[in-house]
């Protein structure tokens, strides 16, 4: 039995994905730029998955900017609105516990000359909204957040803080990494007064390699890629077709009756979790009470994280130790941010479910974890 618990890193293609995408490279190969009669036809169904997003998110479809996913869509949208006001202002604001792909970005603008500020978070791994405020100046251009963290779960007052910079003065843009909360929690960018979004495809039991910018309307940025002109000229490139038609399809089943999917998958975690707390001794819940439904980390102390996963995954049960973008390197910056000591941070797993996790998965891997941790304890106490 596989019993997949590694959903942050990526998430299985729902089948109705494949065929969508199938449909795409042997009917509808044509690209959207050309003229003739297969082009066109190619080119409104692209436009239709817009609308149909679009409607989704709650937005306009030309707000709608297919890109390769969420490090490209992180990456144009930070040094896309940087860029074209470094003469005006060049302070930016994010957190300590961001992806890498914003991180690496941010290291980069330091290197030519932009302030960034980094936001420590308390020990749920959740931003200040008063260190937010107070780290708004008359310089700042741009506060780039993700709206869930990827390791822990811990959700960011995004709502707050989108409140707070309408009330101001001079505009300060708001960017959202909304790749581990969009299909996870019920929100519209609009309403958050959020100015840009990323959302990759892959964690959404869409495809690989696809993903989109939400671009609140009359926002510019400079783009990154120039060339044929498409995505309104923000996004050059013809356009990853069977991607798009994988991203459409997964999100018009992953938001039908979306809010019950969110509240099977909390189910599940919270089934989880109280199994390993009321079954297995000296651990600890790295993942605030109040997190994003999908994301439980906990700590088994005594035990190595990295091998604990090897021993799940020989079981057929595969998770992770972290974020699969930096879980090769050493430690975890998001655990260290939030205050775990070196054992505990060693000692970390990552289970992340998903729409297609099932209760009777649940209840094996509950298990199969209660048998590995003590085989490997007692393992450890031999020696």
């Amino acid at each position: 039995m596989e019993i997949y618990l590694d959903n942050s890193a990526t998430t299985k293609p729902y089948s109705e994905v494949v065929e969508k995408m199938i449909y795409a490279l042997t009917t509808d190969y044509a690209n959207p730029s050309a003229v003739h009669k297969k082009g066109v036809e190619v080119e409104k169904k692209i436009k239709k998955i817009r609308q149909e997003i679009a409607k989704s998110v709650g937005c306009k479809d030309k707000e709608i900017i297919f890109t390769s996913g969420g490090t490209e869509a992180n990456n144009t949208i930070i040094r896309g609105i940087t860029n074209l006001h470094k003469k005006r202002k060049n302070h930016i604001i994010t957190t300590n516990i961001e992806h890498p792909s914003v991180l690496r970005t941010m290291e980069d603008l330091e290197d030519q000359g932009f302030e960034v500020t980094y936001l420590k978070v308390n020990d749920k791994g959740v931003v200040s909204i008063d260190d937010v405020k107070n780290a708004i100046k008359g310089n700042t251009i741009l506060i780039s957040m993700m709206h869930v963290n990827n390791e822990i779960g811990s959700v960011q007052p995004i709502k707050e803080i989108g409140k707070h910079l309408s009330t101001l003065k001079e505009k300060v843009y708001l960017h959202v990494d909304a790749v581990q909360s969009f299909a996870k929690i019920n929100f519209k960018p609009s309403r958050y007064n959020i100015d840009f979004m990323s959302v990759s495809g892959h964690k959404l039991h869409g495809p690989k390699g696809i993903g989109f910018m939400y671009i609140k309307d009359n926002n510019k940025i400079k783009p990154m890629l120039t060339g044929g002109g498409q995505e309104i000229g923000i996004r050059s490139g013809t356009e990853n077709v069977a991607g798009i038609y994988g991203l459409g399809e997964a999100i018009n089943i992953i938001m039908s009756d979306l809010n019950s999917k969110i509240e099977n998958i909390d189910r599940l975690k919270v089934l989880l979790k109280d199994f390993i707390v009321e079954n297995i001794e000296d651990i600890k819940v790295n993942s605030p009470e109040d997190g994003v439904c999908h994301i439980l980390n906990i700590s088994f102390k005594g035990v190595k994280g990295e091998v604990l996963l090897h021993h799940l995954a020989q079981q057929g049960v595969f998770v992770s130790t972290g974020s699969a973008c930096s879980s090769k390197k050493k430690g975890s910056h998001v655990l260290n941010a939030i205050g775990l000591t070196s054992e505990e941070i060693d000692g970390a797993i990552r289970f992340s479910l998903s729409d297609m996790t099932s209760e009777e998965e649940i209840i094996a891997a509950c298990e199969i974890i209660k048998k590995s941790v003590e085989e490997l304890r007692f393992i450890i106490k031999r020696r």
